[in-house]
């Protein structure tokens, strides 16, 4: 079976492109977007520093986040906090409030996301700014 489509399969190579500075100690490069034609989700990988933290955030979509490695925690609102371990994955509902902390004061955390939809948004709990994530990163 063929599909026909107006962009080319890409092979994305995390350690060639441009990391984005999310504030507070986080980095994020994204990876399948709309810019290289995706129109059923996006993904990207962010590396947290040591003791960094992600502000309490929600989404118009179901998330999933692998930890790919470090020590982390996922706090998320009414809800217990659980600690990931290397590869351990998350499935989170939309409009959700929640955050990763890189638990290490010494190693580097990187998770890999993946939003439900292309046109996903991030909403910061505490301002109410909503953004699409794609949109945060010129990748």
């Amino acid at each position: 079976m063929t599909t026909a489509t107006d962009h080319p399969p890409v092979v994305l190579k995390p350690d060639q492109l441009t990391s984005h500075d999310r504030g507070g100690g986080a980095r994020t490069i994204p990876l399948v977007t709309p810019h290289i034609g995706a129109t059923g989700f996006i993904n990207g990988i962010t590396e947290f520093g040591p003791g960094a933290a992600i502000p309490f955030h929600s989404h118009n979509c179901e998330e999933s986040v692998m930890l790919l490695e470090g020590n982390a925690m996922l706090d998320m609102e009414g809800q217990a906090s659980v600690q990931l371990k290397q590869h351990d994955t998350t499935w989170l509902p939309a409009n959700l409030s929640h955050r990763f902390r890189n638990l290490s004061a010494t190693e580097p955390m990187k998770i890999l996301w993946i939003y439900a939809h292309a046109q996903a948004t991030r909403k910061l709990t505490e301002t109410g700014e909503t953004r699409y994530v794609y949109a945060e990163h010129k990748g």
